[in-house]
């Protein structure tokens, strides 16, 4: 369980980044109960800290605001044995997240007030990440009759989406996407065309051939995209496309931002560090939706982040069970862990030369949060002292055995080296994650 805030606390000698400002530069940071009081360069000198401060020593290591992740699957209520919301929230400061938003494909669905009320509730009680929810845009995820939008608004929903399906309909799409504009929310879509998709257990083309699997067309993500697009047009309403894949939906959505429309995506670490060929042995583990995409377009995903068309990062935690995955591929569930990942793998972008240090960390911080108005993932005076301290060079192996899900242990990554430790994860001033690296003293 967390601790409780301890007074005030100075960060010393620390590497302060904040994407959302630019920083990056020694210095440190004061905090005070819940609050950020102040941070920057000689922050403590020359007057020194009040007595009773307790005072950490980052020791050169980086200060940043702590992640946050706006899709993953909390399984909570109703698939408990897949996940329960404390295992997800441990492997979630693990890895340095301290605010994250969960889909509404729960049992019951959150398509209503006390669900949305339930995971609130939840999170307040086990004290670690801070969890908000998207509501259902469709009763019970059928995609049939629009869910009571404004009440799940009310009620604290950051956006709509049904999850891990696609909004088929076009018509419902439609009126889904002009009902949440009425409340200047979000509609998120799954861009998948399920009827090109059905049967399909991994990526269409020779690999799939080879292994004798029926295999998903990468047009089945710009096909939906470029319908809902359309409509977006139609409607002005706000759209965000989840977890792209392919080359052909990166496109549809360049075109979109040229024309000014009011769209967002992001992608997963799976998408742009991962092809299909990890599945060439029947790998279940790296079984996914969408799934893993031939080399041409991970390298078009890893292109779209490094010219800023993909506007975040996200974890795509969908934690699943042994039984669910230790079948034959095609028999097997989708999904893997990614939370406790989700911060070494992002840093292989920069560690590969493929953008500076902020602009990653940008993608997991201020730009998901910006996406849906999350107080959240910047370095703020009175802000929420919600901070990651973190070494970006430590070398690791992931070790899915090991991981902080308590229930599921199935990650696309491992056995993969990986550079990016977590050292300390801080949330409302409390200290709910250390690894022991930072010295910490009171004076």
């Amino acid at each position: 369980m967390a601790l409780p805030a301890q007074g005030r606390i100075a960060y010393i000698k620390a590497r302060l980044l904040d994407p959302a400002t630019g920083l990056d530069g020694p210095g440190g940071l004061l905090a005070d109960g819940e609050h950020i009081v102040d941070f920057g360069q000689g922050l403590f000198q020359p007057e020194g800290l009040p007595e009773g401060t307790r005072i950490v020593d980052c020791c050169g290591s980086c200060l940043a605001p702590g992640l946050v992740d706006i899709r993953m699957q909390l399984r909570e209520p109703g698939y408990e044995y897949k996940e329960s919301v404390q295992g997800a929230c441990w492997a979630a400061v693990k890895g340095g997240v301290t605010s994250m938003v969960c889909l509404p494909n729960t049992l019951p669905v959150i398509d209503d007030v006390a669900t949305v009320e339930f995971v609130a509730r939840r999170a307040r009680l086990i004290g670690l990440t801070k969890i908000y929810a998207y509501g259902a845009a469709t009763k019970g995820l059928q995609g049939i009759e629009l869910a009571e939008m404004g009440l799940l608004a009310k009620a604290g929903a950051v956006g709509f989406t049904d999850g891990i399906h696609p909004i088929a309909d076009a018509l419902v799409m439609r009126r889904a996407l002009s009902y949440a504009a009425t409340f200047g929310l979000t509609i998120v879509q799954h861009p998948e065309e399920p009827s090109l998709a059905a049967g399909g257990v991994m990526n269409e083309g020779e690999v799939a051939t080879r292994l004798g699997l029926t295999g998903i067309p990468a047009c089945a993500e710009s096909i939906l995209l470029a319908r809902d697009l359309r409509l977006v047009e139609l409607t002005g309403s706000r759209y965000h496309a989840a977890h792209i894949s392919t080359a052909e939906g990166l496109e549809t959505l360049r075109r979109a931002k040229d024309k000014g429309l009011p769209v967002s995506c992001d992608t997963a670490p799976f998408y742009f560090s991962l092809n299909e060929l990890a599945v060439s042995d029947y790998c279940t583990f790296a079984k996914l939706s969408p799934p893993l995409r031939c080399e041409k377009d991970r390298q078009a995903v890893m292109e779209g982040l490094c010219l800023g068309l993909i506007d975040a990062i996200v974890s795509d935690h969908a934690p699943q069970d042994q039984d669910s995955k230790r079948r034959p591929f095609s028999q097997a569930a989708s999904g893997g862990v990614g939370l406790e990942t989700l911060l070494a793998v992002t840093l292989e972008l920069y560690h590969n030369g493929h953008m500076s240090l902020l602009s990653a960390l940008h993608l997991v911080t201020a730009g998901p949060a910006n996406l849906l108005g999350l107080e959240a993932g910047r370095l703020m005076r009175g802000g929420a002292a919600d901070l990651v301290l973190f070494t970006p060079d430590t070398a690791w192996i992931v070790v899915a055995d090991v991981s902080g899900s308590k229930k599921s242990k199935k990650s696309p990554f491992d056995n993969r080296p990986v550079q990016g430790r977590v050292l300390r994860t801080v949330i409302d001033g409390r200290t709910v994650f250390s690894a022991s690296a930072a010295a910490e003293e009171s004076v």
